[in-house]
């Protein structure tokens, strides 16, 4: 029989054996399962800014995993090669209590805890709830970064056990939300409820042409600082990837432009890749 995901708000409905539009969540038995739970396609101790977050706990490291899949479909994604990957990708075998036991034997090496990252991680939703209840049983912290493309729900369950996290605000147009596989409205959701639960930042890659306007970059950021000015806002530098390999690079004076307006609203902007 077929069974309808309710993680997001492509709400696919699969018949038996069939994978969701992100590829790691399946009809098994009737039931919605996680093809990628406990499969790592990464792992590194990485700078805390690289995920990036500038405002917690900066200057220091933290293990860093990714899996495989992702629920939008970004033309100019960087990490194409898991985010859109199914199954088949070839993974490292990682259980909730192995990970936490490598994130206690980094401490020695100032690690800071887990973070879930390089594909989408809450497409592997139930992997993230049960590594983040173990790690702070352990005394570390939680980290996610995330697009933000989750049903409300389980999104509230899952922020009591996050202490960061940097979500990608990709733009403030409905159309290019779309253009994506995504929902604004959604994503502002997420953020808000963020906001009030723990350390939020906000990333936002500027792609020439599309989402790059002053007026867009001050809706936006004026929209973040309804909530907090205090968020702070990345304006990162696209370079041409994926199916966007044959686009130019942001303009540097671009990125410091639009910063520059976001900072009539926010407190804390930082420019990436520039």
């Amino acid at each position: 029989m077929n069974v309808q995901c309710k993680l997001c708000f492509h709400r696919c409905v699969l018949d038996e054996g069939q994978a969701g539009l992100c590829r790691a969540r399946a009809n098994r038995g009737g039931k919605i399962v996680p093809l990628n739970y406990g499969r790592l396609t990464a792992l590194a101790l990485d700078p805390i800014e690289k995920k990036p977050l500038n405002r917690f706990h900066p200057g220091s490291v933290i293990l860093s995993v990714g899996s495989f899949g992702c629920n939008l479909r970004c033309p100019f994604c960087q990490n194409a090669e898991i985010a859109g990957a199914g199954a088949e990708i070839p993974t490292r075998a990682y259980s909730p209590e192995a990970l936490v036991r490598e994130a206690v034997r980094l401490r020695c090496r100032g690690n800071l805890g887990v973070a879930y990252t390089y594909n989408e991680p809450l497409v592997g939703y139930e992997y993230v709830r049960d590594c983040a209840g173990l790690v702070h049983k352990a005394g570390m912290a939680n980290v996610l970064v995330t697009n933000g493309t989750i049903a409300e729900g389980p999104w509230r369950a899952l922020l009591g056990l996050l202490d960061a996290v940097n979500i990608d605000l990709k733009g403030f147009t409905d159309g290019w939300y779309r253009r994506l596989g995504g929902d604004l409205e959604m994503v502002k959701r997420s953020i808000s409820l963020a906001a009030s639960a723990c350390h939020v930042e906000v990333t936002t890659l500027i792609v020439p042409g599309e989402n790059d306007s002053e007026e867009e970059m001050r809706a936006l950021s004026g929209w973040l600082a309804s909530l907090s000015p205090e968020i702070p806002l990345h304006v990162s530098r696209f370079f041409p990837r994926h199916h966007m390999a044959g686009r130019a690079p942001t303009p540097v004076e671009t990125v410091y432009r639009l910063a520059a307006v976001a900072r009539e609203k926010l407190l804390y902007v930082y420019t990436g890749n520039c």
